[in-house]
């Protein structure tokens, strides 16, 4: 037992040793590298160079929703007067390719008829009693006239006769002058009111003229309501109808509807030029540049590919919906080329290529 205790003793004795001289090892060796931990990595050393080159390096993926570039919304014409709904009774069928003047929606217009009837024979009356007016106001003046002339004849014949009063006795004299004095009077009087009348017959002429201009503007008013029960197609496009909450669910809208003015009913897409509308956040914006070619794919046809360029990079950033801190800026890119499957409201991605590609594109082109 005291022999054993003896061998034991020297070996309980070399473990501490080997425990301590690791541990001096270790430290010898960690100074170093925790010093070049705290030091950090310097704007020269080769590992930033290449994390920077892979960053630019890297292709950056843009996801958007394609959208038209020329597009129109026909909606239901606002008409003046109480806001009554109207009745489609006919519309273009979804799908359609339109051309310029084709008819797209046809609303009821029996009542723009009716009022543009109304209107129009309001405007005959107004046509019919200017017409009497006038024949009237003829009559009148002609009258007028004929009593003015005898006025002045009779003034004329008064004074002829005060000439001859130096051969006739004073009572005959007297009673010339006392002629000449009233017909000159009464020939006054005719003159002055010859005119006020000519002038109230005008005021007359005017306010009905007034009248008819009123029912004139009111005619083409109701026709233009009448002709905008029909719209028809500004350029050509695809026709695509609008769907309204109804029942409990959206459903297109279609013949025989009852639709509220203002409600948009079709819209018309030049399927001709088709773009993308992506975002990108504040971290790639800066290596998103107007005018850069890029490579459009849709996600529901992973075949099919296209050219793009990017036509604009909004200046100004809006909040992320995912978290306040980023932000993101919105990216238009104009797709080259058409397909029968490219159509509005598909997803889609954009590659746009490495900033170094970016760099030296624009360099030769310099």
């Amino acid at each position: 037992m005291p022999g054993e205790s003896g061998e034991q003793s020297p070996r309980r004795c070399r473990r501490p040793l080997r425990t301590v001289a690791g541990i001096g090892r270790a430290m010898v060796v960690g100074i170093p590298f925790a010093a070049a931990i705290a030091c950090g990595p310097r704007a020269g050393d080769t590992v930033g160079a290449d994390a920077t080159a892979v960053e630019h390096d890297a292709v950056i993926r843009l996801t958007g929703t394609v959208e038209a570039v020329q597009t129109t919304t026909v909606s239901v014409p606002r008409l003046q007067g109480p806001m009554v709904p109207l009745l489609v009774v006919g519309l273009v069928k979804a799908g359609t390719r339109v051309e310029p003047g084709d008819p797209i929606v046809e609303f009821d217009r029996q009542q723009q008829q009716r009022d543009a009837f109304d209107r129009r024979a309001e405007l005959v009356n107004i046509e019919g009693e200017i017409a009497r007016k006038r024949a009237e106001q003829k009559a009148l003046e002609a009258k007028d006239l004929t009593e003015l002339k005898a006025a002045e004849h009779d003034v004329a014949r008064a004074e002829l006769d005060v000439r001859s009063n130096d051969l006739i006795a004073g009572i005959e004299a007297e009673k010339n002058r006392l002629a000449l004095e009233q017909a000159s009077a009464r020939f006054a009087q005719l003159q002055k009111t010859f005119d006020l009348t000519r002038q109230a017959a005008a005021a007359d002429l005017e306010i009905l003229e007034i009248r008819r201009a009123r029912a004139e503007r009111a005619l083409r008013y109701a026709e233009s309501n009448a002709r905008l029960m029909v719209v028809r197609a500004p350029f050509s496009g695809l026709a695509v109808i609008k769907r309204v909450y109804r029942n409990g669910q959206f459903v297109e809208i279609a013949e025989g509807d009852e639709v509220r003015p203002g409600l948009p009913v079709v819209d018309i897409v030049d399927t001709a030029r088709m773009r993308v509308r992506a975002k990108v956040n504040q971290a790639d914006v800066d290596h998103v540049a107007e005018g850069t070619r890029v490579k459009v794919g849709l996600d529901g046809f992973p075949e099919l590919m296209f050219e793009g360029t990017v036509q604009l990079v909004t200046p100004l950033a809006s909040a992320s919906q995912l978290t306040e801190t980023v932000r993101t800026f919105t990216v238009l890119i104009d797709i080259e080329g058409t397909h029968a499957q490219l159509l509005p409201d598909l997803t889609a991605w954009v590659d746009v290529p490495p900033a170094g590609t970016q760099a030296a594109s624009r360099s030769v082109v310099r």
